[in-house]
């Protein structure tokens, strides 16, 4: 698997901008095939950065009624970086 096919997007929400200022953590969704050597692997070549630890996750698609008609949104995988002190990525400072 490409390291840009295991990436993605940055996850910008108001849980993973508290993780990245209190524990220097960034959020991502992520391939759902992908495993935690070869996102620590994407990261750390495509933002030349150290990373000290990933945590990964399957995130359900919630179900979501429009009427009559009942659907689903799909299934996704989350990962947590850790970063090494003092390395950060940005996405939107100062926006």
């Amino acid at each position: 698997m490409n390291i840009t096919d295991v990436l993605k997007r940055p996850l910008i929400t108001e849980k993973a901008t508290l993780l990245k200022e209190t524990s220097n953590a960034v959020s991502f969704a992520v391939d759902p095939r992908a495993n935690k050597k070869q996102i620590q692997e994407a990261v750390e070549k495509l933002f030349r950065v150290k990373v000290i630890d990933v945590k990964t996750m399957n995130v359900s698609g919630k179900t979501k009624t429009r009427g009559r008609v009942v659907g689903r949104r799909p299934s996704w995988k989350k990962a947590v970086v850790v970063l090494k002190p003092g390395d950060k990525i940005e996405f939107f400072e100062g926006v």
